[in-house]
């Protein structure tokens, strides 16, 4: 592993935070239009996530009606109000099979356990020095032989690296200007295979044709 998070890094998480309640509004305007977003799609259509799936970090619900159309129910989990609120506009039809948790996933725990969990744009939001805890709380989700899925990019622009290619730390700007510091943990999917397998996960990591990636599988012991 490298980064630069260390211990000290409650106060760029608060700002994470912060910046994805503030950006909820033109969220979707930032979305990447790049080559192998298709190819996310038809991951999670393989996937098929069938009975009670957790969807951590859901945003705006931009995943959460393909999760539906597989899954009895949906327990999605943010810490941003706004952003929940726009998730559940998305998924109005099917509220009776959606149960939204406002929460920190770095604080939060499960109170029970799924039979998939899905994670969408949010592994490389996660500090290096927190990697192994967060996968811990997945673990902790999971019902025995239960799957993962994750999507997620590697995408960073120059501008955002304010501390250098090296640095983990990134800084976006609201609409109007507003900077915010972030996470962006720039994965490759051979790296970040070997990392889970480190933690005993069997997780196939695989590269889109843009800078996209996807991940499925279980513990290596399931």
């Amino acid at each position: 592993m490298n980064g630069d998070a260390g211990s000290g890094d409650q106060e760029l998480l608060a700002e994470q935070i912060d910046y994805y309640r503030a950006v909820a509004d033109e969220y979707l305007d930032g979305q990447l239009d790049e080559p192998g977003g298709d190819e996310l799609v038809a991951a999670i259509e393989e996937f098929a996530p069938a009975g009670d799936v957790l969807e951590l970090a859901c945003g705006p619900g931009t995943w959460t009606p393909r999760l539906l159309r597989h899954a009895d129910t949906v327990t999605a989990v943010d810490a941003s109000p706004e952003m929940q609120a726009l998730a559940a506009q998305r998924v109005a039809a099917d509220l009776e099979r959606v149960r939204f948790v406002l929460a920190d996933l770095f604080t939060w725990r499960p109170d029970r356990r799924y039979d998939g969990v899905f994670m969408g744009f949010w592994i490389s939001h996660v500090p290096w020095n927190r990697f192994a805890d967060f996968w811990d709380r997945v673990d902790h989700a999971l019902r025995p032989g239960g799957r993962v899925l994750f999507v997620d990019d590697a995408y960073r622009t120059e501008e955002e690296l304010i501390e250098g290619q090296a640095s983990t730390t990134i800084q976006r700007r609201l609409r109007d200007g507003t900077p915010h510091r972030a996470v962006k943990v720039p994965h490759t999917a051979e790296g970040l295979e070997r990392e889970l397998s480190v933690l005993g996960w069997n997780i196939r990591v695989h590269p889109t044709s843009g800078p996209f990636y996807w991940g499925t599988g279980g513990r290596s012991s399931d």
